[in-house]
């Protein structure tokens, strides 16, 4: 099957820095990209370039296997940029008809309604939107051309925890409509419920790839059990695990979770308000760049 987005080699200098260092990747179609990387990795101007808002130093990047240039690229796609100004004195209603005057072909109103949950909304003025609202209107506005390829630069910044679920499930339904999604996101949450595949970025190159399963697979191992220390009557040399003691609570080390635990359990250690912790995104990056990614 032919990527819906291939981009090649791309390189992007800004005089004697370099921003993008030569990325490459592909997207299949129907699935949600996520790119990651901590501030200043090179990932907005990366795709900056590859949305054809600035020009590329190098490379190539390729729509349905036609360069961008020449496939009217800006025409089928839709761009949800983290920050836009909104026309206070318009109406939601106002703003959807303002923004499909803008093309010859678009999705129609009622459908942008119901995907973006919007009915209710209409009839206010931009100014008067919260900010999961307001989200919600410029994800719609992102869908107007009925692009066949979506970017969403953080777009659940700032939202209360029930805002970003809303649109968590909104993005999940487009997705499900065989639309292809590109993510940038500081939420490590985010990027699990909704990429398929992850491209992590940092210092403008692309250090790793995978589905999330994949990427902890690959740069993560067992997990970590913590539990009192007075629950451990032993001597710590007898547990068969790397352990070290923080604020009266022991944290155990151990590949294998399930038999961590067994071992434990035969050795008569009391597991009374023990947690666990598996390995996620976040211990991915910080394995991979000795930083965490909000950084």
């Amino acid at each position: 099957m032919t990527p819906i987005l291939e981009v090649k080699n791309l390189v992007k200098r800004f005089k004697t820095v370099i921003a993008v260092d030569g990325i490459s990747f592909s997207i299949q179609p129907g699935i949600c990209f996520g790119l990651l990387g901590p501030n200043g990795a090179g990932k907005t101007t990366a795709l900056e370039v590859i949305e054809d808002i600035m020009a590329p130093t190098s490379g190539e990047i390729l729509f349905n296997g036609v360069p961008t240039r020449e496939a009217s690229f800006r025409e089928k796609i839709g761009i949800q940029f983290q920050h836009t100004a909104l026309l206070n004195f318009l109406t939601v209603r106002d703003t959807l008809h303002t923004f499909m005057s803008l093309y010859q072909d678009t999705e129609q109103l009622d459908a942008l309604v119901e995907t973006c949950n919007l009915r209710e909304l209409l009839p206010r003025m931009n100014d008067k939107l919260s900010g999961g609202q307001a989200q919600r209107l410029m994800l719609a506005l992102a869908l107007i051309n009925k692009p066949q390829l979506i970017f969403l630069d953080e777009p659940s910044t700032g939202l209360d925890p029930q805002a970003r679920q809303n649109l968590w499930k909104i993005v999940g339904g487009i997705k499900e409509q065989g639309k292809t999604i590109i993510l940038t996101t500081h939420s490590m949450d985010e990027a699990e419920y909704l990429c398929d595949q992850i491209a992590i970025m940092d210092h403008g190159r692309i250090i790793a790839e995978g589905s999330p399963l994949e990427l902890v697979e690959r740069h993560c191992s067992g997990g970590t059990i913590t539990l009192p220390r007075a629950n451990v009557s032993i001597p710590l040399s007898d547990i068969p695990f790397p352990s070290r003691e923080i604020n009266g609570r022991l944290e155990i080390s151990t590949d294998r979770i399930n038999t961590g635990l067994e071992q434990l359990l035969a050795l008569k250690v009391n597991l009374a308000e023990m947690s666990v912790h598996s390995p996620n995104l976040e211990d991915v990056f910080l394995n991979l760049t000795g930083r965490k990614l909000r950084e």
